[in-house]
């Protein structure tokens, strides 16, 4: 199962898809739902869709690991472990036999600002999923066997996503130099040492502040009615008391960058990357949707800017590829590349800043915007078809927009972005003072540089 995997291994890369959709002519779907708080704080927020005989559950806790405590790095990742074990009324992996053994799916993941658990279930099963949740979210049973058996494999997961692969390091170092006051400068696997050093009383601790009614958003989209599912919800979740504790809120601020930072790091690699990363707006700013737009553009597909430059035409690059990677209190820009062999960081550096510089000078085309509006629209629209889907958007706009309404406005403030848009947001974001440049070299070219220096010195 893909289950044990953070938010940055669960991003999906845009693809190239038809150009048919007319997005100045299309009409953007529009979800019905009910938005509803019950007295312990859970917020209930539910689109009946008959279409299919099929329901998506999702729970939002309002809890990422930019909560994790200090020193103590992937505990928000934890639970997303932890989440799965035995619970006052289940046995470890019941939610397993609850949703596939009757042809439905569930899994988790775990970003910055969130941690979110879904199901999707035949719709004759989703009281049996609405008492799941409420026994997991008021009985998880945080002891020691299972605390101790979870750390273990997060800790293999961080050996096998960052440790292992010849550039899981590199963007583990991306994340984590991006940031300078906010804890989002955390990355939200955690670390070994981390872990290592954490007791069972400080994960009871996070669990019980966090992992609450409160804390929660409850998201069902599907074939059912909403008096029943009124009801289920009355029976199971009221129940749930609210703690008398205050939630903690991360209050820190992250600070504008005033001049160009460098880096250069070692790794297992065999090919030099170059990294470079800008500071954005948090992702409900207005702005999020232009930087959106702007990515698709350089790097959505072969044909894409920094991908036809860097790889097709000077041939100086293995890979490039960018991101506009959003967040609740402040986002980020990554671009990255793998160099192609025998080629120099500083001249793909160069090349890099060369197209962020086209894009700020020169307005992209009509053809070129609304092929990058159409990519994201489409994938946004596919996305949409499933009841999974569109419990993701719900939630997303309800928990990291602020507002559940914007599910149904986003896409056409998406298909309202404009050539001068793409071009302020360029200008206003990319300055090299908001710029961090990471190089990740080859260890083996330590030895180089060592001797490069003696013979200089020798001289």
């Amino acid at each position: 199962m893909i289950r044990r995997l953070t938010a940055h291994v669960l991003i999906v890369a845009s693809v190239v898809l038809s150009f048919q959709l007319d997005t100045k002519a299309q009409k953007m779907p529009h979800l019905n739902f009910t938005d509803r708080t019950l007295a312990n704080g859970l917020r209930v927020l539910a689109a009946p869709d008959p279409s299919s005989p099929t329901v998506a559950i999702q729970v939002w806790y309002h809890v990422g690991s930019k909560d994790d405590p200090q020193n103590r790095s992937g505990f928000a990742h934890l639970f997303e472990h932890m989440m799965f074990k035995s619970t006052k009324n289940m046995k470890s992996e019941m939610m397993d036999r609850l949703t596939e053994d009757v042809g439905g799916f569930n899994n988790a993941f775990t970003a910055d600002d969130v941690t979110v658990y879904f199901e999707v279930v035949p719709s004759n099963y989703l009281e049996t999923l609405i008492w799941a949740e409420a026994d997991r979210l008021s009985g998880l049973n945080v002891d020691d066997p299972n605390f101790k058996s979870e750390r273990d494999v997060v800790k293999e997961e961080f050996r096998q996503s960052v440790l292992a692969p010849p550039y899981g390091r590199f963007q583990y170092l991306l994340q984590q130099k991006s940031f300078t006051e906010h804890p989002y400068k955390r990355p939200g696997i955690g670390s070994i040492e981390d872990l290592d050093a954490s007791s069972l009383k400080e994960v009871q601790d996070f669990h019980s502040t966090y992992y609450r009614p409160d804390n929660a958003t409850l998201v069902v989209v599907g074939d059912f009615e909403q008096k029943q599912l009124d009801s289920w919800i009355d029976k199971y979740l009221a129940p749930i008391p609210k703690p008398d504790s205050p939630l903690p809120r991360v209050q820190v601020k992250e600070p504008a960058r005033k001049s160009e930072m460098r880096f250069t790091e070692y790794g297992t690699n065999d090919l030099p990357a170059v990294g470079m990363t800008f500071l954005t707006p948090r992702q409900a700013d207005a702005d999020s949707d232009a930087l959106e737009v702007a990515n698709a553009i350089l790097s959505a597909g072969e044909s894409s800017r920094l991908y036809h430059s860097l790889v097709y035409e000077q041939q100086i690059a293995a890979d490039a590829s960018s991101l506009s990677e959003v967040r609740e209190d402040a986002s980020l820009f990554l671009i990255t590349v793998v160099l192609s062999e025998g080629k120099k960081p500083q001249d793909v550096e160069r090349s890099i800043i060369a197209e962020i510089k086209k894009l700020q000078d020169v307005p992209v085309s009509a053809a070129e915007l609304e092929k990058a509006k159409n990519q994201l629209i489409t994938d946004a629209l596919r996305e949409l078809e499933t009841n999974n889907g569109k419990a993701q958007a719900l939630g997303e706009a309800a928990v990291l927009l602020g507002d559940p309404a914007r599910v149904n406005t986003d896409l056409t403030r998406l298909q309202a972005v404009t050539a001068a848009d793409v071009q302020r947001v360029m200008k206003k974001y990319f300055a090299e003072t908001n710029r961090l440049v990471l190089y990740y070299l080859p260890e083996t070219s330590k030895t180089g540089i060592a001797e490069n220096k003696k013979q200089k010195e020798a001289k």
